[in-house]
């Protein structure tokens, strides 16, 4: 995934950073706060739940914090293929969400901060680097 941003304008949701649309935000946002209300980790049948709720409309929430939806009960609706594709694979490629192999759990990461500190550290190193001569 590509991240491309404008230092200058800069959103303050990291979400806003991250994916192109507000239903990519909203379902990502929805997953964050589900995966923390169960202490920060789930298993996969939470998880299959989750995207089978969202895949059907079933999905009722009211921590939507943008307009019109702001303090409302709303049917959030999304692929369920696509919240795979377009949510999940991406927060754990990013390092946003970790999945054990073994526990066969998701849980939340400090993985993505490491890696952006990585990549600063990648141009510093870049910059530093003398000019190639022709």
């Amino acid at each position: 995934m590509v991240i491309l941003f404008d230092r200058f304008n800069l959103p303050e949701d990291i979400y806003e950073v991250i994916f192109a649309t507000k239903q990519q935000i909203i379902v990502a946002k929805l997953l964050i706060e589900m995966i923390k209300g169960n202490g920060g980790e789930i298993n996969k049948t939470e998880m299959s739940l989750f995207a089978t709720k969202l895949h059907e409309g079933s999905l009722i929430t009211d921590l939507i914090e943008e307009e019109p939806y702001k303090g409302k009960k709303v049917k959030v609706s999304y692929n369920k293929r696509q919240f795979y594709d377009r949510i999940l694979t991406p927060m754990k490629s990013m390092g946003l969400i970790d999945y054990d192999l073994y526990k066969k759990t998701y849980k939340i990461s400090d993985h993505f901060n490491k890696e952006m500190i990585r990549i600063g550290l990648l141009w510093l190193k870049e910059m530093r680097k003398p000019a190639k001569k022709s």
